[in-house]
């Protein structure tokens, strides 16, 4: 029968801590695997992480730059009187991108308060300025 205060590691599976300085037939003995004086030799002696021995550190030598909203580069302002010039009266992104007011990589749009419009048309899928629903509304037209 097995107990828990029985239980013990496999033959050979566990190593020794290393014996520093025990003489050369250790394999680390007289310098104990530190090489040769210098910083990394010594007791105590180590340094902060990206410390460069006084240089000026990469981290600080290159310069700061800011975040790009990755959203913001998919975006496109869409004007009213856009809007107005375009021949069909249902509007969505599909149609933006049919004629050629944005691109293709294109995947929010937001219709502002620029210009006038001059009929009924229906705004659907895309965000509108509250200035701009009041006017498309005006017309007769609807922001779905």
């Amino acid at each position: 029968m097995m107990h828990l205060n029985n239980l013990a590691p496999a033959e050979g599976a566990k190593k020794g801590p290393r014996r520093l300085g025990r003489g050369i037939g250790s394999g680390l003995g007289k310098t104990s695997g530190k090489g040769h004086k210098g910083q990394r030799a010594r007791a105590g002696g180590y340094h902060k992480v990206g410390f460069e021995g006084g240089q000026m550190p990469i981290q600080r030598r290159l310069p700061k730059f800011g975040f790009t909203s990755l959203k913001a580069l998919a975006t496109e302002e869409i004007r009213l009187s856009e809007l107005n010039a375009l021949p069909v009266d249902q509007i969505d992104l599909v149609v933006l991108q049919q004629h050629g007011l944005i691109c293709s990589n294109i995947k929010y749009a937001k219709v502002i308060l620029s210009g006038t419009i001059e009929r009924a048309i229906t705004v659907q899928g895309l965000k509108v300025t509250a200035g701009a629903r009041k006017a498309i509304e005006a017309k007769g037209g609807q922001v779905l």
